[in-house]
Order: structure tokens, then C-alpha cells, then sequence
């Protein structure tokens, strides 16, 4: 089970994050309680271990907002809405990661996306039967909502490729809980061997 953990800003979250195991970071550059500048992320990844993935977390991103980050963060994947990808120009070795929401339309069959509920970064619970269709055809990262209490019950609900988290494991908006980022990734990956 592939586990991202989204919208680290300290790195003591970034520690917990790699320590228990996640496969992704997730770094906020859209309006939100855990925006950072490139600069800030590139300084918490410094260090970071090969084979983990850096990803920029942004929303409707202007070309010029898209090549700040892109040129002094470097990141391995860019994760915005699906129709944003038409305007912006990846870096070799970055991979796109389109961000599909609640009754926003199928995306198309094959490839990764990342479903979640209507609004990014809010705790808003994506509708995991359509989530379940879409992970049929595609390798789905689920989003939304999910927590140390029901993230299990949503692997067995979606069987996603991976999981994402952000406000689930945080002890104040903005502000990670290195225990409940452990939590959440050793029952995230327990409910994937109990498949």
C-alpha cells in the first residue's frame, strides 16, 4: 500500500513521516494553514532518503507559480487538478499526479490520480463508492477524510493503489502528530494484508 503523507510544514513531521515508513511527502503550495515557500520545502527534504517521493501539492497553478516551484523545489511528482496539466510544463523526472473530486467525472482509464472529496485539504470525506469504480481502471491514491480510525475500513471499501492523509494526522490545523502518522501508516499497511 503506497502512503502519502500531505501538507508536512515541520521536520519533525517529515522525521515521523520517513521513519514510519511513507512512500510520499506531500508539500502544500496552494492557499492553505500549510503553505509553504519552495524554499521552506527544499530546506525540510533536505537530507531526505533516495526512493521516497517529493511531491508539490498546488491548485490551479499559473505557469510562472508552476516554475518557482518546479525550479528551486524540484519535485518528483506535481499534484493539481486534472485540466491544469494542459498549461504547465514538467521537468524530466517529474511525473503528473491529476487531481480528480467527488462527481467530477471519470478520469480516463489507466494511469495514477488521486481522488478526494469535493474540497482539498478540508477533512471532506470523498465518496468512496465512486472511488471504488475509479480504482478498478486506475492506480487510485485515495484522499479525503481519512484518519487513523477509518482508514482501514476505507482500504477494504476502495482497495486503492495508496492513501493519502493530511489533516487526519494532525494535532492543530497545520500542525502533524508524529504519533498518529505512525499509527495511521502501520494500520494503513495491516489492512492491506488483511485483503
Amino acid at each position: 500500500m503506497f502512503v502519502k503523507i500531505c501538507g508536512l510544514t515541520t521536520r519533525d513531521a517529515v522525521q515521523a513521516a520517513v521513519t514510519s515508513g511513507a512512500d510520499a511527502l506531500g508539500f502544500v503550495f496552494a492557499r492553505s494553514v500549510r503553505r509553504l515557500t519552495p524554499e521552506q520545502a527544499a530546506e525540510l527534504c533536505r537530507g531526505l532518503p533516495g526512493g521516497i517521493a517529493r511531491v508539490a501539492v498546488m491548485r490551479h497553478p499559473t505557469p510562472a507559480e508552476w516554475m518557482a516551484v518546479r525550479d528551486c523545489f524540484g519535485p518528483d511528482w506535481l499534484q493539481t487538478d486534472a485540466e491544469d496539466f494542459a498549461e504547465l510544463e514538467l521537468h524530466a523526472g517529474c511525473a503528473p499526479l491529476p487531481v480528480y473530486r467527488n462527481g467530477g467525472g471519470p478520469p480516463p482509464g489507466g494511469g495514477r490520480v488521486l481522488f478526494e472529496g469535493a474540497v482539498s485539504g478540508s477533512g471532506t470525506a470523498a465518496d468512496w463508492q465512486e472511488a471504488a469504480r475509479i480504482a478498478a481502471t486506475t492506480e487510485l491514491i485515495l484522499a479525503g477524510g481519512l484518519d487513523c480510525d477509518n482508514v482501514a475500513e476505507a482500504i477494504h471499501a476502495v482497495a486503492p493503489w495508496g492513501v493519502d492523509v493530511s489533516s487526519g494526522v494532525e494535532r492543530a490545523p497545520g500542525l502533524k502528530d508524529p504519533e498518529k502518522i505512525e499509527v495511521f501508516i502501520a494500520r494503513a499497511r495491516a489492512a492491506e494484508e488483511s485483503r
